[in-house]
């Protein structure tokens, strides 16, 4: 197959909670919809999380101009990635660029899941498997979100996130006490720090955690995405585990860190990692340094990618699309099984026609 042609829409996706950080909140989900079109009538379907709608409109701009230099090119996803790859080597594939890339990506696996009537996991030499999943919640506030953790309970869920973030230690360690209160000894709980801090206040409050006996999974991003020197100083410093990857640009950002001993887990996100072919670079760096691998947000591709991995530990929960889609990913007792053919994203029209941004 060849591309034939490429459509960008931007959305506002409606959420069924709002993504809270100890640095903003996220009322709606700013998504780019990519639809690539191929010479064999598929179309192949992909999305882009950016964050803020700052960045909606110049990612639709870049893709409108991209998909024009794209026509004719083959619609396999490493030979689009070797094309890009010396198309924006000057430029660099980081940032703007390689979210848009990585969106054509993934539209990319799709089309070739649907050209041949198979989820894009077989593409990959495996089978849809149900995956355990974390939820993953926002900023947990004693006296008002007990009830965010009580519904997590209610659907399955054998796995907690919180953020946090508070101006003293002793209110995170007060918020982490009712939550592990209200789960249990026996399911995992972990704790997303956002880059808050530097390495010795990173260092403080995870001590302070852990002369608590929380007993958390994973402290995630606890310092700079980007500072490896602070990730191996709390990392030297603390017993309980660290996750990072999110931030991790293409597989060269992954190889860097692992290479560097900064984490005990990888959390590669499916746009800034290159999409599929990305992800599949990246968690065989991982496998090689046994370091256990979980998704970030994008469920429907993550569940595909996450069912091929090995060393797979966790889906993330946080479903920033399904808002916008005919039938969403089902959710069964805390775990998600991929669907296809391709990716199995359909948008519901009316839906994406109303949250629409001109």
């Amino acid at each position: 197959m060849r591309i034939a042609g490429l459509k960008a829409r931007a959305v506002m996706a409606p959420l069924a909670q709002p993504i809270s950080t100890a640095q903003a909140v996220i009322p709606a989900a700013p998504l780019v919809l990519v639809d690539l079109e191929t010479d064999a009538g598929v179309t192949g379907t992909g999305y882009i999380f950016a964050y803020t709608p700052l960045m909606l409109a110049p990612l639709v701009t870049f893709l409108d101009g991209l998909g024009e230099t794209l026509k004719g090119a083959s619609a396999l996803p490493l030979d689009f990635a070797r094309q890009t790859e010396t198309q924006f080597r000057l430029l660099g594939r980081q940032g703007l660029v390689g979210m848009a890339l990585a969106g054509i990506d993934l539209a990319l696996w799709d089309a070739q899941g649907k050209a041949l009537g198979q989820p894009v996991c077989a593409l990959l030499g495996a089978s849809p498997r149900a995956l355990p999943c974390y939820d993953s919640q926002g900023v947990f506030v004693p006296g008002r979100d007990e009830q965010l953790i009580a519904a997590s309970l209610d659907r399955g869920f054998e796995a907690i996130k919180v953020k946090l973030g508070f101006p003293s230690v002793q209110e995170d360690v007060a918020a982490l006490r009712v939550v592990r209160d209200m789960i249990g000894p026996d399911r995992d709980l972990m704790l997303d720090y956002n880059q808050a801090f530097d390495a010795p206040e990173a260092i403080r409050r995870i001590r302070a955690i852990e002369d608590a006996g929380l007993n958390l999974l994973w402290v995630e991003e606890p310092v700079a995405a980007e500072n490896v020197a602070a990730y191996q100083s709390v990392r030297a410093a603390v017993s309980t585990p660290l996750q990072s990857g999110e931030n991790w640009w293409h597989a060269a950002d992954a190889a860097r860190a692992l290479a560097a001993g900064t984490t005990d887990y990888a959390m590669p996100d499916m746009i800034k990692i290159g999409g599929i072919t990305g992800w599949v670079q990246a968690a065989a760096m991982a496998d090689a340094a046994a370091v256990p691998v979980s998704s970030h947000l994008f469920i429907e591709a993550s569940a595909h990618a996450l069912a091929a991995t090995r060393g797979a530990q966790y889906l993330e929960w946080l479903d920033v699309a399904g808002g916008l889609m005919a039938a969403p990913l089902a959710l069964d007792q805390g775990r998600v099984t991929a669907r296809g053919p391709g990716l199995g994203i359909v948008w519901d029209p009316d839906k994406v026609a109303h949250h629409a941004v001109t």
